[in-house]
């Protein structure tokens, strides 16, 4: 059997979230691979024409080739879409060395499996290659290992495609997409240098990417109060097991933390405001006192404020040593919604309660926010691995709206049309190019027809 023409593989699937907006831009998945078996499972359940590659991809990339030729034969794929793990790159990731030192880059081996992208590219030859990171991708240093010199992923990578592929990297907030979330992310999409499309995109002075449909400056993100309210999910609390889930959905769920510390931390924080425990200025009794910014208890009863406090052994309290700025604070509503992370079930975590009911959000509405389609089969994996996995897929998706629009782009792309292009002097293609700039240090930087007019 001879595939269609957009037929498509994927590297480092995930859940196969981020691939359903490829999918239903046209674009036919035909392998998945993934490391995780149960995350693969839930991707072929979304994928129902695809084979899985299961296992590291620095031992399985030659079954992803050969399961693809199996059936293809030499025809090549149109799309390759890649989303390697960006664990060690985050700047949510403590540890990883300054984004300079390369040598601390290198020691996390995930660093450099664009060298996996390398080599399926090379054994495929497909049309397109999409890959996807956070922002340090163009920019965190590791060393080559090639001849051990600095360099990023994102310009290993081009470097390594160079030959065959034109490289188009693109920085944006995806916000400016109509997610209703912050989500900076790094894209670079490949387009083979014998198609069309490249001297098309030189002609009309684009690059492969849809025109944004929304931005700060226009005030028109989605924001998080516009995106709960078109979900319409029940309400939930903390407070007990009762009111901590949605028994008629179970992807409506949150952890129950009871009326502790933790509980009343949260409800004392005021409703719709944005604000943080940490600012919280009383105690449980609300006494009369004055109190400062790194004080752990009352001066006037010394019970414990309603603060992100932790009790040590002589039964002292002192404030939790962390991150201030964004930690124990509720989402604003009138603002996208920040970052939603696999970390979307703590609530120490960045900016994880919910704008105003006492709790964090649900799995549903983390879906939601990374608009994954409601049809989108989730299978028996909350029973079987519970929230936390389910929230770590999610957290970890490429959002299914975005990756629609670029789909739909590079599919209209590769019949002749540059229509609905982002422009070639848009912004977030001179800010990807600026960061990956700074993860070149000395050699050339070879990139998309601009930088050579």
């Amino acid at each position: 059997m001879r595939f269609e023409t957009l037929s498509a593989v994927s590297l480092f699937s995930n859940c196969g979230a981020g691939d359903v907006g490829y999918a239903k831009a046209g674009f036919s998945f035909k392998v998945m691979a993934e490391i995780e078996q149960r995350r693969l499972t839930v991707a072929l359940a979304n994928h129902a024409d695809a084979s899985g590659v299961p296992g590291d991809l620095r031992f399985t990339w030659r079954e992803a080739v050969a399961s693809f030729r199996s059936d293809a034969g030499a025809e090549p794929p149109a799309l390759l879409s890649a989303c390697p793990p960006c664990q060690g790159m985050s700047t949510a990731r403590g540890g990883r060395g300054r984004e300079e030192d390369a040598a601390a880059g290198s020691r996390d081996g995930r660093n450099l499996l664009v060298e996996v992208i390398a080599q399926v590219a090379n054994g495929l030859r497909p049309r397109l290659i999409v890959v996807e990171n956070v922002a340090a991708f163009f920019s965190r240093l590791v060393l080559d290992p090639r001849n051990d010199k600095p360099v990023s992923a994102a310009v290993l990578l081009q470097d390594l495609l160079d030959l065959h592929y034109e490289c188009y990297p693109f920085l944006t907030d995806l916000a400016d997409y109509g997610v209703p979330q912050r989500r900076v992310r790094a894209f670079m999409t490949f387009i083979r240098r014998d198609e069309a499309a490249v001297e098309a995109l030189a002609l009309a002075a684009c690059v492969p990417y849809p025109m944004p449909t929304a931005s700060a400056e226009d005030g028109n993100w989605t924001s998080l109060k516009e995106a709960l309210e078109q979900l319409d999910a029940a309400e939930l609390d903390a407070a007990s097991a009762e009111t901590a889930h949605d028994s008629s959905t179970p992807m409506h769920s949150v952890p129950i933390w009871g009326l502790d510390h933790r509980y009343r931390m949260v409800a004392a924080i005021p409703p719709n405001s944005g604000g943080r425990a940490w600012d919280t200025a009383h105690c449980e009794a609300k006494c009369d006192v004055q109190v400062d910014a790194d004080d752990a208890v009352c001066p006037a009863c010394n019970e414990p404020l309603l603060r992100p406090v932790v009790q040590e052994a002589d039964g002292s309290y002192r404030l939790v040593r962390g991150f201030r700025r964004s930690s124990y604070s509720r989402m604003r509503p009138e603002a996208p919604a920040p970052t939603i992370t696999t970390a979307s079930g703590h609530v120490g975590s960045d900016n994880t309660i919910h704008p105003f009911e006492n709790r964090l959000l649900s799995p549903l509405e983390c879906a939601h926010l990374q608009t994954i389609p409601d049809d989108f089969e989730w299978g028996t994996s909350l029973d079987d691995w519970g929230p936390t996995a389910v929230r770590a897929m999610i957290g970890e998706a490429v959002p299914p709206r975005f990756t629609e629009m670029h789909g739909r782009v590079l599919a209209e792309l590769l019949d002749g049309r540059t229509e609905g292009l982002a422009s070639a002097d848009d912004r977030r293609l001179t800010k990807a190019l600026e960061r990956m700039q700074r993860g070149l240090p000395t050699q050339r930087l070879a990139t998309q027809g601009q930088l050579r007019q």
